[in-house]
């Protein structure tokens, strides 16, 4: 069977929200087996949603819509769809009450707005949703389907989940399986060239997906189950990883932080990390893990060099004779947040991210990267960036370096052959400041 999927907000049609419905619910039914050849966004207008739902019938066999089902006078989705298919909205009371149940947990008075997220077509298949006050909806109408679902991710990603996904999953023909592999460290032109002739191959594809300083590579095979599926994958993935080693920091992980956290809470491990430049990004991204708080023990930002002296024991000579941005610092910065924190690995990151600051000898761009276990030290010196307005890329390329040091460490692989080892620095007041 073939899909389509439409979009409905004005806030998604000027890009003031990412649509990640669309993407989360075409790899669904990719894993389904089910097509998806369309993908449309439209704004809140009664008309052109009308006629988007006209041409989609008239060429799919199941359209799913995502948004305007809240209480408000621009959510029109649920009433417009019962108009175009000619159905009456009917209360149903059961939704009611879960609004109102859901209003009272909150400790809040449901509005008479809310009301109208109760007002569903007649006939429909009522999908009830725990995780938001608006319930989702089927309509099947001849040999075609309407799926009605929620705009925000927190409520439909479940939702679809637990009710479409099994009503859906009787349409499927045969079982599309994908599993992800994920690298750092190879450029994306280098990994083409290196799988050339893997990405040729109709069964299973491989294809590659460019991330920011990494590439995510998807390999797919269809078959009558999934086990089979799972079969047909498995040389690619092995050839991949054999062809790209180190450079593979997981497979089905989500990125290179959970990476990191799941490797430290297999060892019963721990880090710390001292930054600059990234201003705690790298912190930041570490403890959006679920579980981060079993491996991580602190992270802090150290602008001033005055704070890299008072808190991570960088020398006044170092950051006097080589500067706050050097080898020399970085490595200081991870041995010493390493022994204040009694971690086992420390991280240390100093750079320029621009647009300013940058000169002859130190541009826009450079940074150091260091990670030590107070055995062995490793310093990367990167030069990031195309220009003075990408601060925010050479902040978060300086994190993902940073995070895939000491995933290296951790697993006790090599280096990338552009860091170099040097002994672990001593700060000039090593211990730690938590009695440990």
């Amino acid at each position: 069977m073939n899909a389509e999927l439409l979009s409905v907000g004005t806030e998604l049609l000027l890009g003031n929200i990412l649509n990640t419905d669309a993407r989360y619910l075409a790899n669904e039914l990719a894993e389904l087996g089910i097509n998806v050849l369309h993908q449309s966004v439209i704004g809140d207008n009664e008309a052109r949603l009308i006629e988007a739902l006209q041409l989609a019938i008239s060429r799919s066999d199941i359209i799913i819509t995502s948004g305007g089902l809240g209480p408000t006078g621009d959510d029109i989705t649920r009433e417009t769809i019962a108009k175009a298919l000619g159905k009456k909205l009917i209360l149903d009371e059961p939704s009611l009450e879960r609004i109102r149940e859901s209003f009272s947990r909150m400790g809040r008075s449901m509005g008479k707005s809310n009301i109208k997220q109760a007002m569903l077509p007649e006939g429909c298949i009522i999908l009830q949703n725990d995780w938001g006050t608006a319930p989702g909806c089927i309509v099947e109408q001849g040999k075609k389907i309407v799926v009605m679902l929620p705009g925000p991710p927190r409520e439909l990603y479940p939702l679809f989940a637990k009710t479409v996904r099994p009503y859906l999953s009787k349409f499927s023909e045969g079982i599309i399986f994908s599993t992800s592999l994920r690298e750092f460290g190879i450029p994306e032109s280098t990994v083409q060239e290196i799988l050339d002739d893997l990405m040729k191959g109709t069964s299973p594809t491989l294809s590659p997906y460019a991330k920011e300083g990494e590439v995510q590579l998807r390999v797919t095979a269809k078959a009558a189950t999934e086990e089979q599926a799972r079969k047909i994958c498995h040389p690619v993935v092995d050839e991949v990883k054999r062809r790209l080693g180190n450079a593979i920091y997981g497979e089905d992980v989500e990125n290179l932080q959970q990476a990191v956290v799941q490797a430290l809470k297999k060892r019963n491990q721990k880090i710390a990390l001292a930054e600059s430049c990234t201003g705690g990004m790298t912190a930041s991204r570490i403890t959006e893990v679920s579980g981060s708080s079993e491996v991580f023990e602190c992270g802090v930002v150290t602008y001033a060099n005055r704070v890299k002296e008072a808190l991570l024991g960088v020398r006044q000579e170092t950051l006097e004779t080589d500067g706050a941005v050097s080898e020399q610092t970085a490595s200081q910065m991870a041995e010493g947040i390493r022994l204040k924190a009694a971690a086992d690995y420390g991280v240390g990151i100093t750079g320029i991210a621009g647009p300013g600051g940058g000169t002859a000898e130190k541009p826009v761009g450079l940074v150091y990267v260091s990670v030590s276990d107070g055995k062995d030290c490793y310093v990367r010196r990167l030069l990031l960036g195309h220009g003075n307005a990408e601060r925010e890329f050479i902040r978060y390329l300086s994190s993902s370096n940073a995070l895939d040091m000491a995933r290296r460490m951790i697993l006790g692989i090599p280096q990338m052959k552009s860091a170099v080892r040097v002994d672990p620095p001593r700060p000039q007041n090593p211990g730690s400041y938590f009695g440990k």
